[in-house]
């Protein structure tokens, strides 16, 4: 085996050995980024109802789907109140002691934290298949960097 032959697999060796290696780190990342969001969720106590019809019945917000359904029941319990926040101060400022206008801001605030969860849980999604991707990738530039170290090319 040519020295260039050598060298050419030792390369591709290489590149794909970095590629399990940042793989392994987005996958990590994304793990550990979605643990992250479901256990703020699981210390706020943010639930969503199994059965509209029974509201105590309820479970923790753990996933996308989940966030994105409370994030439109309260958007639609804050429509209620005001179908537009400029629909609730009118020409006024905002006035934290008036409850109609507190509970709206709260229920913003609430609403806007949920769709931000929806948002990550999108984003974990993305860097684990990315993750996924680069490892696979590497792992395939192993293999053939070890076969090209055994299989002369030719010249």
């Amino acid at each position: 085996m040519s020295g260039t032959n050598r060298t050419i697999s030792l390369v591709i060796t290489i590149l794909g050995i970095l590629g399990i290696i940042i793989g392994a780190v987005f996958i990590f990342q994304g793990f550990s980024k979605q643990n992250l969001i479901v256990e703020r969720m699981k210390v706020e106590k943010v639930t969503l109802a199994v059965n509209p019809e029974n509201p105590s019945q309820v479970t923790l917000v753990n996933n996308a789907d989940d966030a994105q359904k409370a994030a439109d029941t309260i958007a639609i319990h804050r429509r209620a109140i005001a179908p537009t926040y400029q629909d609730l101060l009118g020409s006024a400022k905002f006035d934290p002691t008036k409850p109609q206008q507190l509970t709206y801001a709260q229920a913003m605030n609430l609403e806007n934290y949920l769709y931000m969860a929806v948002m990550a849980f999108g984003l974990v999604q993305v860097v684990l298949a990315a993750g996924a991707f680069m490892s696979l990738t590497g792992a395939g530039l192993v293999l053939t960097g070890f076969v090209l170290n055994k299989v002369p090319l030719k010249s």
